[in-house]
C-alpha cells in the first residue's frame, strides 16, 4: 500500500506521528494508499526549518524571488496532466475538470511572477523642509495554509505563491483525503530553486491544525472550509496574536428572470450544479425562478439534468463523478430524503445511482427539487454535492431580499437581458462576488476572491491585492538628512508638524 509522507526542509519526511488515514479512490470504493498524519511534534520541526528559511528568504531580492517563483510557474505548466490525473484519482473529479483547476492556480502563480512591480512602495518627495516620507511592505513570517479537499491544488494556489513571492515561507496542511497533489506540488517547488525549509507538506486532521493555530512561530493562518470550522479556526488563531483569514461555507444563488434566455440559463445551472460533483465552493445551489419562468425553467433543468454522463473521473466520456468518501455520499442522500418530508417536490431523483464497472463508488446522480422553502433542510445546509433546489420569487426585489436574508455571502448570479435589472441586482445583494449570466463568478487572480457573512471571517480575500496585503505589513519612514551644521537646529518640544 502506498505511503503519502510529509515534505519538510526540502524532502519527504515519515515523521514522528504514529497515526495514518485512508485514502480512497472516489470511484470504485476502494482504498489506494495510507496518509501520515502529522503530530504536534511534526508541527514543531515543520515550522522551526520554516522558520530558520525565512531568514535567508525574506531578505532575498525581488528578482531571486521572481526567478523561482517563473521557473515554478513552467514547471506546473509542464505537469499539470500528471497534476490533473493525481487529482482524479482521489477527489473523484473528471480529469478535465482537474485540468481547469490547475489551470485557475496557475493564473495566481502568474499573478506572483510579477511581485516586483505589486510590491512597489510609495514616497513623498520634501513633505517639509529636508523631510521625505517613503513606505514599503515587509513579509510576516512563517504562515500557514490549511486546505479543502475539493481543490487541491488551485485553493493551496490562491495561498503560497502569494505568500512565498512576498518573502515569507509555507506551511500546507492539506485536506488528508486527497494529499497526493501537494506532494508533487512540493517537489516542483524544489525542482524550481525555492531554498529548503520555504515551503513544507504536514498531512493531519484536527491535532496538526491545533498545533498550527497555536504554535508562536506561525505568523498568520489562512483557511478554506466549512463555516462553523472556519469561524473555529479565526477565533483560535486570533486569540493567539495570528493574523487569519478563514473564508467559510456557502449557498450560492442564481436568479433568473423572465427575460433571460430559459434554454441558456438551464444549461449553465446545470454545469455549475453538478460539475465536480457539486463540490465546488462556488457551486450553484439554489436557483430562485422569478415571476412566470419558474415551470419552464425546471423543465428545461430536468432534461438537461437527466442528459448529465456520470462516471469515473478517468473516463474521457465522464462529465460528473463520484463525491469523495461514501459519509458524504450518505449525506447528500439523506438531505435528499428531508426535501419530500418537508414538503418539497423531487423531480430529478439522484439517489442509488450504479455505473457499470465502478458499482462500489460513491456516486450521486444530479438532483433537482422543484418548490423548495427557505425553512427547508436542503437550503438552509451547505450540501457539497449535486442537488439544486429550486425557489420561487414575484419580483427581482424579493429575489434580492431573498438572498440577503440567507447567512452565506460568498457568490450569486443573475441571469437576465436587462442591464437596469442586473445594475439593481448587483448592488443590491449583499454577496462578494458577483455572476450576470456568469453561474459561476470566480475573479481572475489579479482581483481577490472572497465572500461575505458567514463565508467570510477576517477582513482580507484570498490572491490578488489583497493577498498580496494579508502576507505582509507596511512600514513608513520619515527621513531628514541634515547637514553637519544642522545637526544642534530645529528642534522643538512641541508635536512635529509640516514646515
Amino acid at each position: 500500500m502506498r505511503t503519502v509522507e510529509h515534505w519538510v526542509g526540502g524532502k519527504a519526511t515519515a515523521g514522528t506521528g504514529p497515526r495514518t488515514g485512508d485514502v480512497w479512490n472516489p470511484a470504485t470504493g476502494e482504498r489506494q494508499a495510507v496518509v501520515r498524519l502529522a503530530d504536534t511534534r511534526d508541527v514543531d520541526t515543520a515550522v522551526r526549518a520554516s522558520a530558520a528559511a525565512f531568514e535567508q528568504w525574506s531578505q532575498s531580492s525581488l528578482s531571486a524571488r521572481a526567478t523561482v517563483l517563473f521557473a515554478f510557474r513552467e514547471l506546473v505548466n509542464s505537469h499539470a496532466e500528471a497534476l490533473a490525473e493525481i487529482i482524479s484519482d482521489e477527489h473523484g473529479k473528471v480529469v478535465s475538470d482537474a485540468r481547469g483547476e490547475v489551470r485557475r492556480g496557475l493564473e495566481v502563480v502568474e499573478f506572483a511572477c510579477g511581485i516586483p512591480h505589486v510590491l512597489k512602495g510609495d514616497y513623498s518627495d520634501q513633505v517639509s523642509a529636508g523631510v521625505d516620507v517613503f513606505s514599503f511592505r515587509e513579509p510576516l513570517g512563517v504562515c500557514a495554509g490549511i486546505t479543502p479537499f475539493n481543490f487541491p491544488v488551485m485553493v493551496p494556489m490562491w495561498m503560497h505563491p502569494v505568500a512565498i513571492a512576498c518573502g515569507n515561507t509555507f506551511v500546507l496542511k492539506p485536506s488528508e483525503r486527497d494529499p497526493s497533489p501537494s506532494t508533487l506540488v512540493a517537489q516542483l517547488w524544489a525542482d524550481a530553486g525555492l531554498p529548503d525549509g520555504v515551503f513544507s507538506v504536514l498531512n493531519g486532521d484536527k491535532e496538526a491544525v491545533d498545533a498550527l493555530l497555536d504554535h508562536p512561530g506561525v505568523a498568520a493562518v489562512s483557511f478554506v472550509g466549512s463555516t462553523p470550522i472556519a469561524r473555529y479556526i479565526h477565533q483560535r488563531a486570533g486569540a493567539n496574536g495570528k493574523r487569519v483569514q478563514a473564508l467559510g461555507g456557502a449557498k450560492n444563488h442564481a436568479v433568473v428572470l423572465p427575460d433571460a434566455s430559459l434554454d441558456y440559463a438551464a444549461e449553465h445551472l446545470v454545469a455549475a450544479a453538478f460539475g465536480s460533483a457539486g463540490e465546488r465552493c462556488m457551486a450553484v445551489s439554489a436557483a430562485v425562478a422569478v415571476g412566470p419562468a419558474g415551470d419552464d425553467l425546471v423543465a428545461a433543468v430536468t432534461e438537461k439534468a437527466r442528459a448529465v454522463k456520470l462516471g469515473a473521473g478517468r473516463d474521457p466520456d465522464s462529465e460528473m463523478g463520484p463525491v469523495i468518501t461514501a459519509a458524504a455520499r450518505d449525506r447528500i442522500v439523506g438531505l435528499i430524503g428531508t426535501s419530500t418530508a418537508q414538503g418539497a417536490e423531487l423531480v430529478v431523483d439522484g439517489r442509488g445511482v450504479s455505473v457499470p464497472g465502478f458499482e462500489s463508488g460513491f456516486f450521486v446522480g444530479p438532483t433537482v427539487i422543484d418548490r423548495v422553502g427557505t425553512e427547508m433542510d436542503v437550503y438552509r445546509e451547505e450540501i457539497f454535492g449535486p442537488v439544486l433546489s429550486v425557489l420561487r420569487a414575484g419580483s427581482v426585489d424579493e429575489a434580492i431580499a431573498l438572498v440577503n436574508k440567507n447567512p452565506y455571502g460568498n457568490g450569486t448570479a443573475v441571469f437576465t437581458s436587462s442591464g437596469d435589472a442586473a445594475r439593481r441586482f448587483q448592488r443590491g445583494v449583499h454577496v462578494g462576488m458577483i455572476g450576470i449570466n456568469v453561474p459561476i463568478p470566480v475573479p481572475m487572480a489579479y482581483y481577490s476572491f472572497g465572500g461575505w457573512k458567514d463565508s467570510l471571517f477576517g477582513d482580507k480575500h484570498m490572491h490578488g491585492p489583497e493577498g498580496v496585503a494579508f502576507y505582509t505589513r507596511a512600514k513608513v519612514v520619515t527621513a531628514r538628512w541634515p547637514r553637519t551644521s544642522e545637526h544642534t537646529s530645529g528642534a522643538s518640544y512641541h508635536f512635529p508638524i509640516a514646515t
